[in-house]
């Protein structure tokens, strides 16, 4: 199990919500599940997550969730009606009508186009796009349909009926492809369930009986019959699970049976694979997921499970032994239910081993606080267990005789109170029963005491009982049961009339209107043509449902019937009982429907008590004869006197009908011109909606159109400009480096003249000044060697000036011819002029030790005589 889902409600007295129907969408990833009271809500098993998408406010019959459009879905309601809805918006999508009872199946077409629903008196088949009803089936209300669906992955609806017909329709035309031979009649069932494979070509189909019939639908011949075990007495649910790898040709078959176990069969292999559920919690429907990789089973005590497939089959150990064997196979040319037969051989059924680590998850919609209640309302005095004790008796119809008064005192567990009742008995005969045995004449003096007793000590409990009519009739069995026990008869009536009658009293002194209007809707849903007859024939539930009630059925059933009817009713819901009348006027429907005057049914329902109570009252036999043939004259008396007015209401009725004919055909021509203006209003909305949306493409593209044009337009002057900007900012630069080049050969030139010129300049300064020098040093010499001769330097000093007026002469012409020459030159000149001082400096020194020298030689004239 991965996860298991109880829905609770929070009130003070809380109680669990019951699913209903659950349904798997197109991906496999998500289910929609809907409870009794109308409450549907999507649970993602992917993002572990579930939502309430509706409140419907009444139950659903049927569910499907794999149309078209993903996120809605379809749900049938108890008022016969189906809805679609939204499970993203949460809207109401469609309304559709048209069932006149309860639709239990709803069919998708592959595609999401198509749906088809199926209640037991018609089919409808609806397009989903526009919510309008196709075609719609009738049928004979005796015949019935059990089901309608699509095959999958094909155009083609297989019809099946309740008389064992089926037939294949053609989905468009509804032309009729082929129907299915009568299965032979050695093993004919009445089928209830179908199934069918993935690729549409085998049918699956089962009833009350534990054989499954396997039909070749291209065949279309019945091929094999499947013998389920002897504890499998019915089938209820059929489905193939699919799988990624078998083309659509499923081999495993889930069956689920009336014991609540849903078993899982290879139909090739004739092998138990694994099963779900068991007898004590019981599975009430199942569905599998499209993939086939979860099953969602919703249970008998209404939660919901939902199993992983990959991890049930990997929890078998080993292959289980074959429980099917095949004792001969049949050959395609004949037909013989023995041969066709695989008989399931008896042995106790390997079930795949939990594993210990395997954790079941658990998601409650709402705090379960109902639990700790049921677990003690289960566990019965005396160490039974109410849950045991059902399966015993779903198992075996009825209680053992020999424990029988035991298990019924622990069910209803009395208390016995022995002082409470002496207290009781002490009071005496009340008033009201004094003269019981005038109403009812009861040969056995002890039997009408004892029941004499208990309706007396009923009376003094309550002084209601003392004035209710048919406390004879409901306590006479149980005193006639427990006669020899009064203590356990008194405290078993007491108990039935406060659980199972509590609500009889509130139309008291009238019968129980409310409790037996429910008795008619639950009729009215299992089998609406005999209520109908009942309807058309004036005969309400006070007369086919009051007298059962009143009498507990002691008056039809005999003794071991009626003993088994009550270990179901103790053992079950009090409604049990209420279900129980429905169902003895349902298997009671071929008499009562032969039935046309109220005196018949009275017959009728007289006629199914027992022979041996009219032996122990003859003299009420013949009362009842002659009341019979009394009303027998009566009826034909009335039937003269009422046949005229028979015809006439005949013939205004068929009036009547005319007129109503004629206005619903008015109604629908009208209807249909509505629809087919809406049609064309639509359609023309549409051609406008077309024109228009065209005209905006076509004006979105010139606007396009125009658009680029101008961009282009303005990338094309951009460039253009951008070029012409370019080539004039080209052309500045090439002015700028010719009149750079000009000024660089201008600056060139100019500097080679001034080079030019002051190589000349230094050459002229650098030879005067050799000139100067070598002047200096001569006379230097010279006056060295005539010291005493002092004119001889001034007139050298004379000639040297007068020399040296010349070279300042030309220096002085070269500056006046260079006037322009840069102010760099000037840093040479200055480094000239330094080193002619720095020369003329030494050379004056010079002059100063030689001056010095010729001195001392002045100074000795001996030295110069010689």
């Amino acid at each position: 199990i991965i996860v298991n889902i109880i829905h609770n409600t929070s009130d003070y007295h809380p109680k669990v919500l019951r699913f209903l129907n659950v349904a798997f969408d197109g991906s496999g990833d998500s289910l929609i599940a809907g409870d009794h009271q109308g409450n549907i809500y999507v649970f993602d098993l992917y993002g572990n997550r579930f939502n309430l998408v509706q409140r419907t406010a009444q139950a659903c019959t049927a569910l499907a969730f794999n149309l078209r459009r993903k996120s809605e879905f379809l749900v049938a309601l108890a008022d016969y009606s189906i809805k679609c809805f939204d499970t993203v918006t949460k809207e109401l999508v469609s309304w559709m009508r048209g069932h006149e009872s309860s639709v239990f199946s709803i069919s998708v077409h592959a595609s999401g186009k198509y749906a088809i629903t199926t209640s037991s008196d018609t089919a409808q088949l609806w397009d989903l796009d526009t919510f309008q009803r196709k075609r719609k089936l009738n049928i004979r209300q005796s015949v019935g349909i059990q089901k309608v669906f699509f095959l999958p992955l094909s155009n083609t609806i297989l019809s099946c009926f309740k008389d064992n017909s089926i037939f294949a329709w053609e989905c468009d035309t509804l032309f009729c492809k082929y129907q299915l031979p009568a299965p032979p009649e050695s093993s004919s069932i009445l089928y209830r369930v179908f199934a069918v494979t993935r690729d549409g070509r085998i049918l699956a189909a089962g009833g009350k009986s534990n054989h499954l019939h396997l039909w070749c639908l291209e065949a279309t011949q019945l091929f094999r019959i499947i013998q389920m075990p002897t504890k499998v007495r019915a089938i209820r649910h059929l489905e193939f699970l699919p799988d990624s790898f078998d083309a659509g040709s499923n081999q495993v078959l889930g069956v689920l049976s009336q014991d609540g176990i849903l078993r899982f069969v290879n139909i090739q292999t004739c092998k138990l694979l694994f099963e779900i559920g068991s007898l004590d919690e019981g599975i009430s429907s199942s569905v599998i997921s499209p993939h086939g990789r979860y099953i969602a089973s919703v249970m008998e005590n209404g939660s919901l499970n939902v199993y992983s497939v990959q991890a049930l089959t990997q929890e078998i150990n080993k292959p289980p032994p074959p429980l099917v064997k095949v004792i001969e196979d049949f050959p395609k040319n004949k037909l013989s239910s023995i041969d066709l037969k695989m008989k399931v051989t008896s042995g106790k059924v390997q079930q795949p081993a939990k594993s210990r680590e395997s954790k079941i998850q658990t998601r409650i919609l709402k705090q379960d606080l109902t639990g700790n209640f049921e677990s003690k309302e289960n566990e019965l005095s005396d160490g039974l267990n109410k849950k045991r004790l059902q399966i015993l008796l779903k198992g075996y119809g009825e209680y053992p005789t020999k424990y029988r008064m035991f298990i019924w005192r622990s069910l209803l567990q009395l208390p016995e109170n022995h002082t409470a009742f002496s207290s009781l008995i002490d009071k005496g005969t009340h008033v009201a029963f004094l003269n019981l045995q005038k109403k009812y004449p009861i040969k056995s003096r002890k039997l009408l005491r004892v029941l004499q007793r208990t309706l007396s000590a009923l009376a003094h409990w309550s002084v209601i009982f003392s004035d209710t009519p048919y406390l004879p009739l409901l306590a006479f069995p149980f005193v006639k049961l427990f006669q020899n026990n009064q203590l356990i008869c008194f405290e078993v009536v007491a108990t039935l009339i406060i659980n199972w009658c509590q609500h009889w009293f509130e139309y008291f002194p009238n019968p129980p209107i409310n409790i037996l209007s429910m008795i008619e809707n639950v009729l009215a849903f299992h089998d609406k043509e005999l209520l109908q007859h009942f309807i058309d024939h004036d005969i309400t539930s006070q007369l086919y449902a009051w007298p059962l009630l009143e009498t507990v059925f002691s008056e039809v059933l005999t003794r071991e019937e009626w003993l088994k009817l009550f270990d179901n009713v103790f053992s079950n819901h009090p409604s049990f009982l209420l279900m129980t009348v429905v169902a003895y006027n349902v298997c009671s429907r071929a008499p009562l429907l032969n039935c046309n005057l109220k005196d018949d049914f009275e017959t009728v329902e007289d006629m199914q008590a027992e022979v041996d109570q009219q032996r122990f009252e003859d003299e009420a036999w013949y009362q009842k004869q002659e009341l019979l043939r009394k009303a027998e004259e009566t009826r034909r008396e009335m039937l003269l006197r009422e046949e005229e007015k028979m015809i006439q209401q005949r013939q205004r009725l068929a009036a009547v009908k005319r007129e109503l004919k004629i206005k619903e055909i008015h109604l629908q021509d009208a209807a249909r011109r509505r629809f087919l203006k809406l049609q064309q209003d639509q359609r023309e909305m549409e051609l406008r909606r077309l024109d228009d949306e065209i005209g905006r493409k076509n004006l979105t593209r010139n606007q396009e159109a125009v658009a680029k044009e101008m961009r282009e337009d303005a990338d094309a002057y951009r460039r253009k400009v951008d070029l012409e900007e370019h080539m004039f900012h080209k052309l500045i630069e090439t002015d700028q480096t010719q009149n750079q080049q000009t000024q660089k050969w201008k600056e060139a030139e100019e500097k080679e003249f001034y080079l030019t010129s002051e190589k000349k300049g230094a050459a002229l300064s650098d030879a005067s000044r050799k000139w100067f020098l070598n002047q200096e040093i001569s006379a230097a010499v010279e006056h060295a060697e005539n010291p005493c001769n002092k004119e001889a330097p001034r007139f050298q000093n004379e000639q040297v000036a007068s020399s040296c007026l010349p070279r300042t002469s030309q220096l002085n012409d070269v500056s006046e011819m260079d006037p322009s020459a840069p102010i760099s030159l000037n840093r040479r000149t200055i480094e000239w002029d330094t080193t002619g001082q720095n020369l003329i400096k030494k050379v004056r020194n010079l002059r100063q030790r030689l001056t010095a020298q010729a001195r001392n030689r002045c100074q000795t004239p001996g030295l110069l005589a010689t």
